[in-house]
């Protein structure tokens, strides 16, 4: 009697192939876990089940290994693992008056100018920093357009001593609460310290203050920023805000 075995590769047409069979084979040994599963599922198993294996054959270690590749390589698979490296959680200032996701396993430090800083563990130059200073804005766009202050931003990076190169990536506007302009950039920095960098900031001013936010992260072209991580840092980015009244 003929059957057939499919195997969906990706999006393409899944790869089929017909077996006659005849007497059926199966490993000489299970795995701990499948055999518990075996017993959950015949709750009388024969004493020949359990006894006496048939031998191992050719085809079915391929069949074996050629599964465990794509069970290896399926996205859901490789994001489940991503997911463990950054969680995030609210973090709100009350008395400064902002609020934002933070990763959750970072270190919170403490730094001159920075109103709050939290550090990847061992990687300091990973971080999450707010700094708060009093102004005579009411709002971000009586300084200037998005573009402006990217522009103002980058200035003040070439101007450190460290710096070998800035570049602007992107500029954007979104609402905040109660309608505030929040402005977000995108650059990447090549420094003396710590090498090539991606740097996520927003900006608004709320109740005379200018709040900075300013993400940094390796982004080395032997160990560029992955998929993953960037996403969580946009997160981040998206979520910064003043904090909602008490």
């Amino acid at each position: 009697m003929a059957s057939q075995i499919c195997l969906p590769l990706s999006n393409q047409t899944p790869y089929c192939k017909h077996y006659r069979r005849s007497s059926p084979k199966f490993p000489s040994s299970i795995p701990r876990a499948l055999n518990y599963h075996s017993h959950e599922n015949n709750k009388n198993p024969s004493k020949d089940t359990l006894l006496s294996p048939l031998p191992l054959t050719k085809r079915s270690l391929n069949s074996s290994a050629l599964a465990l590749i794509f069970i290896g390589f399926l996205p859901h698979n490789a994001k489940a693992s991503s997911e463990n490296d950054l969680k995030l959680e609210r973090y709100t200032d009350s008395e400064q008056g902002f609020t934002l996701l933070r990763p959750s396993s970072w270190i919170k430090v403490e730094k001159a100018g920075a109103t709050v800083l939290f550090e990847e563990a061992n990687v300091g130059s990973n971080n999450v920093g707010v700094v708060v200073n009093p102004v005579r804005l009411n709002s971000l766009g009586e300084f200037g357009t998005p573009q402006f202050v990217a522009d103002k931003l980058i200035q003040a990076e070439k101007r450190k001593e460290s710096t070998k190169d800035a570049e602007v990536i992107g500029v954007a506007e979104r609402p905040g609460l109660r309608g505030l302009q929040v402005y977000e950039f995108e650059y990447k920095v090549d420094s003396t310290r710590g090498g090539m960098k991606r740097i996520l900031s927003a900006a608004f001013v709320a109740s005379k203050k200018l709040y900075l936010l300013n993400i940094a992260h390796s982004d080395k072209p032997e160990s560029p920023l992955d998929t993953h991580t960037r996403a969580v840092l946009e997160e981040i980015l998206h979520s910064f805000d003043a904090a909602p009244s008490t």
